[in-house]
């Protein structure tokens, strides 16, 4: 059994599929309590929903492509299994994690995008460092930078776990936090070996659920 918070199918909005259509699975629960969570009615509560029922739901997007994400997707037990499923009815299964659990119980063949919490967060100090030396070049990681010192510190973890040479390393900027053309800049001035992110979802449609 899962505890849902809402299942819906839109445009990627982030991570190198942006701009594809994907079926969203959001679980509810999360291990974190970030400051500027814009997903916090995920923490808790959700609908009660059996493998079958989410797969089918999923199976009602007709899409190829479905992210399971949070709260924090890794802390309900079932969702390897749902994973192994969805590969296995060849889907594109891509995994948001937060990187304090252990991404190893992943089955093979998930992207796992793993969105290390930066200190404006308040929970930088969780990040599980062993998850560092696990990424392949299917997984990506994701940093969402609010300020200078997000940024700062971001280039300094890629740099420690040489994260650029093992996966696509994305940085985001916190929305209505932190300017566009501001992000641009101080990766253009670093040369930082990374993609800059763009929330296309909020881009498009802005703040609301289910998009």
């Amino acid at each position: 059994m899962f505890s849902v918070s809402e299942i819906f199918k839109s445009i990627q909005g982030e991570s190198s599929f942006c701009g594809q259509v994907c079926s969203f699975v959001r679980l509810a629960g999360c291990n974190l309590r970030c400051a500027w969570c814009d997903t916090a009615y995920a923490w808790e509560g959700g609908e009660t929903m059996t493998m079958d029922a989410v797969v089918c739901r999923i199976t009602d997007h007709n899409t190829r492509l479905v992210e399971i994400t949070g709260g924090e997707p890794l802390v309900q037990p079932e969702t390897p299994q749902l994973c192994r499923h969805l590969l296995e009815t060849n889907h594109t299964v891509l995994v948001e994690t937060n990187g304090t659990l252990d991404i190893d119980m992943l089955p093979e063949g998930v992207v796992r995008i793993m969105d290390i919490k930066c200190p404006s967060s308040g929970m930088a100090d969780r990040f599980h460092a062993p998850n560092a030396g696990k990424l392949t070049s299917r997984d990506e990681v994701k940093f969402v930078i609010a300020d200078r010192e997000d940024f700062i510190w971001a280039l300094d973890v890629v740099k420690l776990h040489r994260l650029d040479r093992r996966c696509t390393v994305v940085m985001s900027p916190a929305w209505n936090k932190l300017p566009l053309d501001k992000l641009a800049a101080w990766i253009l001035k670093a040369d930082a070996p990374i993609r800059m992110g763009i929330p296309l979802h909020k881009v498009i449609w802005g703040e609301r659920r289910g998009v």
